[in-house]
């Protein structure tokens, strides 16, 4: 049994950390299930003690539900940014409203009704998962290492804050112009992690232009596959 001791004696009296680049094994996270996520970072880290195993997962948990937006070769931050990344994609949906009116007019036919659908990139966003890490600088450098390293999350979409706020836009207030057409937003991990998102259909995983894509697990693709 570990040693016992208060929270802020954790970093200080901890065993040795595992030393940058070495070599771990794809983290999967769930962003609904905490221990779960514990149980993988004590498997990739066992040198970490319990307490210090819960700081960093409960920080790469944040670090998904919080991931960062990426939207047209820009980077927006939860909650901060929501109106600034609303009001950029207003434009592409504008584009589209115009379009469908314009394709309406001059056919005379009405266009069948689909949803405008706007894909918004995610990436894990490292600084709201080291506010968590607060005064443990040791545990940020395994935070920073396990994104490196790569991590999975498995998710429900309403477990990632931009795709839960996207989803409850008001675009025709945001465009300011009425917006007859259903908006879908589809928010995926394509930056420094594995999506795996989980529905009706089952999983649905979001390749990352990443090395954590190239590093997961050959099993969960194959049970995928079934």
């Amino acid at each position: 049994m570990p040693p016992k001791g208060k929270l802020c004696d954790y970093g200080k009296a901890s065993p040795p950390l595992p030393s940058p680049g070495a070599k771990t094994n794809l983290i999967t996270c769930q962003l609904t299930k905490l221990e779960t996520a514990l149980e993988q970072v004590r498997k990739a880290y066992p040198k970490l003690g319990p307490t210090d195993g819960a700081l960093v997962a409960s920080a790469l948990v944040l670090a998904g539900r919080h991931a960062t937006a990426v939207y047209d070769g820009e980077h927006y931050h939860w909650p901060e940014d929501f109106s600034k990344l609303t009001e950029a994609m207003s434009k592409e949906i504008d584009l589209v409203q115009v379009g469908i009116e314009t394709t309406t007019k001059k056919t005379k036919t009405v266009v069948e009704e689909e949803p405008v659908i706007v894909t918004v990139g995610l990436m894990p966003n490292l600084s709201a998962g080291e506010k968590q890490l607060e005064g443990f600088d040791n545990l940020k450098t395994v935070l920073s290492d396990a994104l490196q390293e790569g991590v999975e999350f498995v998710y429900a979409p309403s477990d990632i804050m931009w795709q839960w706020a996207l989803d409850r836009a008001n675009w025709s207030t945001v465009a300011g112009r009425e917006v007859s057409r259903r908006v879908k937003i589809k928010a995926s991990f394509t930056e420094g992690a594995v999506g795996i998102e989980l529905g009706a259909g089952g999983p649905k995983r979001k390749k990352a232009s990443s090395k954590a894509a190239a590093a997961a697990p050959a099993e969960t693709e194959e049970a995928e596959a079934e």
